[in-house]
């Protein structure tokens, strides 16, 4: 199967599969590495307590051979005499399974010659009987002192495997702990690895989805990965041509609307000039009355659809950046002192504040969004009022803050302050009446340079704040 061909949860299965083959298998080995300890280490202590068991018993052997024997002298019994031989085979077995497990050849065989030694004394004459029931007492006195040295070299050899065994157990114990450790680690770096490589798809999905919203048509959208990642994309691609179309239409839409409103409305417009001036014949007072009422609202229509134009043109503009290396600081003390006369007049304190700060943006279209937005804050500003206006670097944004004094937003407009031709409810009295394509138009610049402008909660006038990416 092709690897084009296999999709996200495919190759998201195929990770998970991995990295948990890859952790089971260090915890089985883990599992098995700590049995086979475990049953090392029962065997040793079952190991031990046999010879520890059998060291014992062969002092007890060792007794009751000392006893039958030094008895069976005295009395010349025959029974006392067949306990001695079994006290003494039995013996001879505990000797034999001590020399199989660690006891030195030279102290195994020092015993045996001692038992040799007493078993041969059992036999003489009565008469000879008692000096060598002496003699079988002294060296079942040196018997004992070959059992107290088989018991010592018995522990010291149980206490050596104990050693061994607790090294075994600390290499291993760190041998496993480097195993696990190294699955770990193997695990996270495939997991983040993993990660990276199935994340790389979808920041290009992120960035192709932000390219849409923020107008960019022109790009085509191909993002390689698995194949749901690249039908997506193959479909946001579609979506990317439909929008173009829309667009185009939308613009072909408004130019014919308008001008076919166009040629009418002038003719409408000359047509009242000519019955204001009396062409037709002399008006009368409630002729002129509505004469001038007809000449306000042509003049009205016919600014409303250079509204519409300029809109349209702007929309059109945004997408058409020229960005270039800006002191955005400069740029808006240009249009402060582009407008000195009219907030001058307005008898208004304007104050600018911040440090130089650069970014990529096109300086035309920035500003004319901070014209829009100083010219805003100058018409609805009451005489004797400020504007303060900011540039801040926050978090690799450019910041631009602008406030005036004037009534604010209401609140019943905060959601709908830059729809296109929307005005809200509290207009300057002595101002004329907007178009109510300022704030879109400075949005659609904005949102074109990747950035946004939001209307900031205040208590007192309207406060609007520009944050752009990329500042340098």
């Amino acid at each position: 199967m092709s690897l084009h061909r296999v999709s996200f949860r495919q190759w998201l299965l195929v990770a998970f599969l991995l990295i948990a083959a890859l952790l089971g298998g260090a915890s089985l080995r883990a599992l098995f590495t700590l049995e086979d300890l475990m049953a090392q280490s029962r065997d040793g202590a079952q190991r031990a307590i046999s010879l520890s068991t059998s060291a014992q018993a062969l002092t007890e052997r060792s007794l009751a051979m000392e006893r039958a024997a030094r008895q069976s002298l005295v009395l010349s019994d025959t029974q006392l005499r067949r306990r001695f031989d079994d006290a003494a085979r039995d013996a001879r077995g505990i000797v034999q399974r001590l020399t199989e497990n660690e006891l030195p050849e030279d102290e195994a065989q020092a015993w045996l010659d001692r038992l040799t030694r007493i078993t041969g004394l059992l036999g003489g004459p009565p008469e000879t009987a008692l000096d060598r029931e002496r003699a079988v007492a002294a060296e079942f006195r040196e018997m004992d002192s070959l059992n107290a040295a088989i018991a010592q070299q018995v522990q010291q050899g149980i206490a050596r495997r104990n050693q061994t065994l607790l090294a075994q157990l600390d290499s291993s114990r760190r041998l496993l702990a480097q195993q696990v450790m190294a699955a770990i680690g193997l695990a996270v770096a495939m997991a983040f690895g993993f990660g990276i490589w199935l994340a790389r798809p979808f920041k290009g999905l992120e960035r192709a989805i932000v390219g849409l919203g923020e107008n960019r048509l022109d790009e085509p959208i191909d993002i390689p990965g698995p194949s749901d990642v690249r039908r997506l994309a193959q479909q946001l691609d579609w979506l990317r041509l439909r929008l173009s179309e829309l667009d185009a239409d939308k613009s072909r839409f408004l130019r014919h609307i308008s001008h076919e409103l166009k040629t009418p409305l002038a003719a409408l417009r000359e047509g009242v000039s000519l019955l204001e001036d009396g062409v037709t014949g002399e008006l009368n007072p409630g002729q002129r009355e509505v004469v001038h009422i007809l000449q306000a609202n042509t003049a009205a229509l016919q600014g409303q659809i250079e509204a519409l134009l300029r809109f349209n043109a702007a929309a059109f503009e945004a997408r058409q950046l020229r960005r270039q290396r800006c002191d955005l600081l400069v740029l808006l003390e240009q249009q402060v002192d582009t407008q000195r006369l009219q907030w001058q007049a307005r008898n208004l304190r304007v104050r600018v504040e911040g440090e130089p700060l650069e970014a990529m943006v096109d300086a035309e279209k920035i500003g004319t969004a901070l014209a829009n937005l100083l010219s805003n804050a100058i018409r609805f500003s009451p005489e004797g009022s400020a504007i303060h206006m900011s540039v801040l670097h926050v978090d690799g944004l450019a910041r631009i803050d602008i406030v005036d004094g004037g009534p604010g937003v209401a609140r019943g407009d905060r959601d709908r302050i830059f729809e296109p031709f929307y005005r809200g409810e509290r207009q300057p009295q002595d101002a004329v009446r907007g178009t109510g394509i300022g704030l879109s138009i400075v949005q659609e610049y904005i949102a074109a340079h990747g950035g946004r402008i939001v209307l900031v909660p205040a208590s007192t006038g309207a406060h609007f704040r520009i944050e752009l990416p990329h500042a340098l």
